[in-house]
């Protein structure tokens, strides 16, 4: 039995990653070592950012000038005074100006820089998400894993928009602006600030916190309906056949009104939240003000000084009210980061081991040596099973349904690892060589061909995509189906629709066998590969697939007896062991289960 590596042993799958350590798996994408362009990127939009803040913070002394200038002028009358008023106006307006401009600099030097952290870690999602087993993915909901996908990119886009170039320079902005309250005014002028920004954050903190386990539910109830809507959409056809339209509204809506629950408990609370932070921040606004008032009129402050502090409290003011939307929205990204990078965590279950090789293909002999598994280890569905397919042999691998014929192809093909045994491949262990390899020298035509939704030409290159027009077409005629691709108004460029849908069964299956034939591997697996073809069709493709065959290994799982009646080999499984092997005629000769079976069908097709 395999081992579980330490990183499997020690995974917990419902374990979050959140807070810093999101934070902290982010930066290596914002900062990545040895490019130096994107490093000197970041440290100009860093400088842009400090220069912009200076700028914002001396503002309001210009205008308190420009005040304190025109109240000179009421007094003395002079047009010197008044030529000094409207000069810091002027230059008043270029240093708001000057703050606008910055900031966008500041925007178009960053965003090379975070659209590539954004497009690298969503690519290293994605590659992660396909080298994930096959184990993983029949057991997780596809429709709620794009979703994970989808809100932490956006989350990770979010956090680096708003936490870099928003949560930072707030808090730089109001410790310059604390400092410059303390010297040119009064320590209790700080005091108050420094109180009712301590308030606010704490407020809209704790209250955030809530909310968040909220919007945590509504997230589950989002994904949940989402993925219900998917699923049904996916079944279109099944949903008809059982007129079912009511019953999946019915779950759609039972998920969605859930959803809307939790939702309308989210906006009453943001209601809240935003009341109490507009309490707080008028206070120590009205604080202030009535302070710098006093001052004015007691002569220990000018006019100036009044509307400077009031300047300066909205400066505070404004990015504060921001603060909670954003603090909101980054504890939320934080929330679905911490879900994506969970999903980033998870490990592979089949690997390649340190120091694998290439797959070398000498003759294509296949062994399975006491080969045992189970996708469960309460049930086991191989047990020992001991088969050698020689180079250039064609095996027919039969049984009843359940009796383990396509985990057989599916270990070959390493979706799964052996819990016993090997499976080898001219002598080399599969689990010794490089997936990309072995997946380069087998080809598989499935019972149930599944397409991209994209045309027939795509379809078929997908089995080689350097090939060239001459040979996509030549494996369609291959396969029988180029004749039919060409009575369509769009020939080649036809789109199949989503999952192949616009194309039938058949059809389907041809367009699989035709992708598989121009990829040309020296092994083939044929999984009930002309299952879904009418008589004549299975006539012709078998022909193919027989020509296709010479001078390669091939390895049939059949439900049909009458396509693999020119085999070398027919292996009889049942119940995860071999208990008949032969040629047709011998096993037909022998009173046994391959005699069973093909008596049982032949009755069968007599009767229809």
């Amino acid at each position: 039995m395999r081992r579980l590596s330490k990183t499997e042993a020690n995974f917990d799958p419902n374990a979050r990653i959140e807070g810093w350590n999101v934070i902290r798996k982010v930066a290596p994408y914002l900062w990545p070592k040895g490019d130096r362009n994107t490093q000197i990127r970041v440290l100009a939009a860093i400088s842009v950012l400090l220069l912009a803040n200076a700028i914002a913070v001396g503002t309001p002394f210009l205008y308190k000038a420009a005040v304190d200038s025109l109240a000179a002028e009421a007094r003395d009358d002079t047009w010197l005074i008044a030529l000094g008023a409207v000069w810091l106006t002027v230059l008043y307006g270029l240093s708001r100006l000057a703050t606008t401009g910055l900031t966008q600099l500041r925007d178009v030097i960053f965003t090379p820089v975070g659209q590539r952290a954004l497009r690298t870690l969503a690519l290293e999602t994605f590659t992660h998400i396909h080298r994930l087993s096959m184990r993983y993915h029949i057991t997780r909901k596809t429709g709620g894993l794009s979703r994970i996908i989808e809100r932490g990119v956006k989350g990770v886009d979010f956090l680096m928009r708003f936490l870099i170039f928003s949560m930072g320079p707030l808090v730089l902005q109001l410790l310059m602006i604390s400092v410059v309250l303390f010297f040119n005014f009064d320590v209790w002028y700080m005091v108050v600030v420094v109180v009712t920004i301590a308030l606010y954050v704490w407020f809209t903190f704790t209250v955030t916190e809530w909310r968040v386990k909220i919007r945590k539910v509504m997230n589950e109830q989002d994904t949940d309906a989402n993925q219900k809507a998917i699923d049904s959409l996916l079944n279109f056809e099944t949903v008809k056949y059982f007129g079912a339209e009511k019953w999946e509204a019915g779950r759609y809506d039972s998920a969605m009104r859930l959803y809307e629950t939790a939702a309308v408990r989210t906006n009453y609370s943001l209601a809240f939240l935003n009341f109490g932070q507009s309490l707080i921040i008028t206070a120590g606004l009205v604080i202030v003000m009535v302070m710098a008032a006093i001052g004015a009129r007691a002569g220990t402050l000018t006019v100036g000084d009044f509307v400077m502090v009031n300047a300066y409290m909205i400066q505070i003011t404004m990015p504060l009210n921001f603060l909670g939307t954003v603090y909101r929205e980054i504890r939320q990204a934080l929330i679905d980061m911490g879900d994506m990078f969970n999903l980033l965590e998870q490990p592979a279950e089949v690997t390649d081991k340190p120091g694998a090789v290439p797959l070398k293909v000498m003759g294509g002999r296949i062994e399975l040596a006491d080969v045992h598994f189970g996708y469960d280890k309460a049930r086991p569905i191989l047990k020992g099973v001991d088969l050698t397919v020689q180079p250039g042999q064609t095996v027919a691998i039969v049984g009843s349904s359940g009796s383990g014929k396509s985990t057989i192809g599916r270990l070959l093909f390493r979706f799964y690892d052996v819990t016993g045994g090997a499976v080898r491949i001219d002598g080399q262990d599969v689990r010794d060589v490089t997936q990309d390899s072995l997946h380069a020298q087998i080809g598989v035509v499935p019972q149930d061909t599944v397409l991209f939704n994209d045309t027939i030409h795509y379809n078929i290159a997908y089995g080689r995509p350097d090939a060239t027009e001459a040979e996509i077409r030549e494996a369609a005629r291959a396969a029988n189906i180029h004749d039919f691709v060409m009575s369509l108004p769009d020939g080649y460029d036809t789109t199949v629709g989503e999952r192949g849908l616009k194309l039938s069964g058949g059809e389907k299956q041809r367009v699989g066998i035709a992708r598989t034939l121009l990829k040309n591997p020296p092994i083939l697996l044929l999984d009930e590969a002309t299952s879904a073809l009418d008589t004549d069709t299975e006539r012709e493709i078998q022909r193919e697939l027989r020509m296709m065959g010479h001078g390669r290994t091939v390895i049939t799982i059949a439900h049909r007896l009458s396509t693999i009646q020119d085999a070398d080999r027919i292996v009889v499984l049942e119940n995860g062991e071999i208990v008949e092997s032969g040629t047709h005629d011998a096993l037909l000769a022998a009173p046994g289960r391959y005699a069973q079976l093909w008596n049982r069908q032949s009755e069968e097709e007599e009767a229809a």
